[in-house]
């Protein structure tokens, strides 16, 4: 495996990572990625070659290697950081699919268009998804590994001489490990950074469910006193015309006439005025 050409594509993860999205990587390429390259191939390299064991029989190494070493420690970490990175990949895939849609959109409908995406690289919508569930799914990867490797090796450590008594061997024999120290060296220190990584990739996501959380309580708090301003100013623009009816109402001297202040004056009745009658006659 070319590990530059993959180390190469994981490095545009950076542009869309958080802080802890970019520990996460330092923390994979450095004390993951460089250690399994540089010095565990080279230490695992011997390890069935040196495996002895204190017997003759044809055989029994073999068979004692294999019970004791089910699968590789390299190999398992080969498939490990092959999993564990993955995802970052699909992100990286995702915003390059936002890219090539945002620049098709403006072939068709001009620069001057709509942007469907104000910033591809942004995490919203979709790319918001698929950035948390990379996190889940890097972390559960390391933990259903590191819960492998217990099974096959108990307390993550390999002993010096393991005793063996599967046939073809004739009776319980000494087999010997090659550069145990050294082994439960580099493995435990495996250990530790893959916990490290996880624990790191869910302080990722709970930031990022606390943000967005965040953001929505900000928008419906925003909304809300939106919408307090837009009531105060419609039942001031009542009051406003309330009190503007009112002024037209006046009279030039300034008072104000209620229909209460209006009193029908009665018609004086001419037929029973003496007055009325010189005129009549």
């Amino acid at each position: 495996m070319n590990w530059g050409v993959f180390e190469g594509l994981l490095s545009g993860v950076n542009k869309y990572s958080t802080a802890f999205g970019r520990i996460w990587l330092s923390l994979v390429f450095i004390f993951r990625v460089l250690v399994y390259v540089v010095a565990a191939e080279r230490v695992w390299s011997d390890d069935h070659k040196d495996f002895d064991c204190n017997t003759c029989q044809p055989g029994c190494s073999n068979v004692c290697f294999d019970h004791f070493f089910p699968v590789s420690h390299i190999r398992l970490w080969a498939l490990q950081l092959i999993l564990v990175t993955c995802p970052s990949l699909l992100v990286v895939m995702h915003v390059a699919y936002r890219e090539a849609r945002e620049q098709k959109h403006r072939e068709v409908a001009g620069e001057n268009c709509r942007r469907l995406y104000p910033n591809p690289g942004k995490k919203r919508g979709g790319l918001w998804w698929t950035y948390l569930l990379s996190l889940v799914f890097k972390a559960a990867v390391d933990m259903v590994f590191l819960y492998i490797f217990h099974q096959f090796y108990k307390n993550y450590t390999l002993p010096g001489v393991v005793k063996c008594e599967i046939p073809p061997c004739p009776n319980i024999v000494d087999c010997f490990i090659s550069r145990p120290t050294e082994k439960n060296i580099f493995t435990l220190s495996m250990v530790i950074t893959a916990c490290l990584c996880i624990l790191l990739s869910l302080m990722e996501a709970c930031y990022l469910v606390g943000k967005r959380c965040r953001e929505s309580l900000l928008s419906r708090r925003e909304s809300s006193q939106r919408e307090t301003r837009q009531f105060r100013s419609v039942v001031h623009s009542k009051d406003c015309s309330l009190s503007h009816g009112e002024q037209d109402s006046l009279e030039p001297g300034g008072r104000v006439f209620h229909a209460a202040d209006c009193k029908l004056v009665a018609a004086p009745n001419t037929a029973s005025s003496p007055i009325g009658e010189d005129v009549i006659s």
